[in-house]
């Protein structure tokens, strides 16, 4: 029997928001919206605003079905409105997504986990902005936001960190992580509740796998599965499967890996709570090579929700 009964459940989607990645989610948001129309529940979409708490005490949904990406609606703030509220909602909880988005804990948790790691620390953007703190090859990165968003590789023979990080613009946090940047694959695993999915292979012609690779139109391939020695899949699987458990992730998550065939060097780069979701995104991708198609995805996410996460 439905956990949510599509006759009589009202389902409001949460979408948009503030954040660097607003455009990504506003696409998430629609597909998901369409799929579950298909499977017949009433959907009210919301672009969520600072006002949202009102929005919803007015609305009254049965349940919320989370599509926001980045700061605020990933990171464990509109999470904890809605517990507050007591809407039973998606994705995970408080915690984990709190933790998931910042880059400094998280790993923290997957050291504990036995997931390798990339040498790193977080430093502020102005000091990071001013010389090289550690020897280059390396990456710096906001702590706490997500899709690439204000990443940079310094290479050797860059005279100095990008400017971009003592500018005033600068809207992406005040902290950032200074990371040894790993040579390699871009990979990436989804788990669906209680189980790692498959191992996509992430072939671009940027430098890495930046916002324009991710969400441009032909910015990236996937490759499902990788090809990969079996011992390496087995490997990245369990590690992403330890991610999602070690974090309290709930729902689904997608755990991005750096390997390097020449020397078997592995990384974890991030955990994502909120992964995009329209139908040729990751995660849908690897869902549907196990025989989830799309609807049923976002169903199976609806039918996870629940408060206390």
């Amino acid at each position: 029997m439905s956990k949510f009964d599509p006759a009589t459940t009202h389902v409001a989607l949460l979408k948009g928001g503030w954040s660097a990645e607003r455009e990504v989610s506003l696409v998430s948001g629609a597909a998901c919206a369409k799929a579950l129309r298909e499977a017949g529940y009433r959907i009210t979409e919301i672009d969520a605003q600072p006002d949202l708490a009102e929005t919803l005490t007015e609305l009254k949904p049965d349940v919320v079905f989370n599509a926001l990406h980045g700061r605020w609606g990933e990171d464990g703030c509109v999470q904890g409105l809605l517990e507050v509220l007591r809407i039973p909602y998606t994705h995970s909880g408080v915690l984990a997504s709190s933790l998931a988005m910042d880059k400094q804990r998280s790993k923290l948790v997957f050291e504990r986990e036995g997931i390798p790691c990339a040498e790193s620390h977080v430093v502020s953007r102005i000091e990071a902005s001013k010389e090289h703190l550690m020897e280059p090859p390396y990456v710096i990165k906001p702590n706490n936001e997500g899709s690439s968003v204000g990443v940079y590789i310094v290479r050797p023979g860059d005279n100095r960190p990008p400017g971009a990080l003592g500018s005033k613009e600068w809207t992406l946090g005040d902290q950032v992580m200074i990371e040894k940047f790993l040579p390699g694959r871009e990979l990436t695993v989804a788990v669906m509740g209680d189980r790692a999915l498959a191992v996509t292979e992430i072939l671009t012609g940027a430098e890495f796998y930046d916002y324009g690779a991710k969400y441009d139109e032909g910015g990236s391939n996937h490759q499902i599965p990788a090809d990969l020695p079996d011992s390496v899949t087995e490997m990245l699987m369990d590690f992403a499967l330890r991610a999602h458990i070690g974090l309290g992730c709930r729902g689904v998550s997608r755990s991005d890996f750096r390997y390097d065939d020449q020397t078997g060097a592995c990384a974890i780069l991030e955990t994502n709570t909120q992964p995009g979701m329209t139908p040729t995104s990751l995660v849908p991708e690897q869902a549907g090579y196990g025989g989830v198609d799309f609807k049923d995805l976002t169903v199976w996410i609806l039918e996870d929700a629940s408060c206390d996460r």
